[in-house]
């Protein structure tokens, strides 16, 4: 099963504490982290993706929502493994170091 070792990182909002959520979640049988909201270092989207997504798109001009997501697509696409891997080494270091700091934002 695909979903087996799957670890959701996400913040205490609502949505994602519900009950129903939360039991969707242990259904799967996934392991959840929690880590302080808005804490930009610890969402790999923000610190990472899209880092890399802004020059990719900086300057174009899209005519429709599915422009934007092919052109997404095919950047992230274009990305070796290691890019990936980069973002989840850095994720990690992040965490541990808001873990080390009582669970409180951190900055790289």
């Amino acid at each position: 099963m695909l979903s087996r070792g799957v670890v959701m990182i996400h913040d205490n909002a609502r949505p994602h504490t519900a009950a129903a959520r939360q039991n969707l979640i242990m259904t799967f049988g996934w392991e959840q982290f929690d880590h302080p909201p808005f804490s930009p270092d610890l969402a790999p989207s923000d610190f990472h993706l899209f880092l890399h997504l802004k020059p990719f798109l900086v300057g174009r001009r899209f005519h429709d929502d599915s422009e934007v997501k092919q052109a997404v697509t095919t950047c992230l696409a274009s990305q070796a493994a290691s890019f990936y891997d980069e973002g989840m080494q850095k994720l990690v270091q992040s965490y541990d170091k808001c873990l080390d700091n009582g669970r409180n934002y951190v900055e790289n």
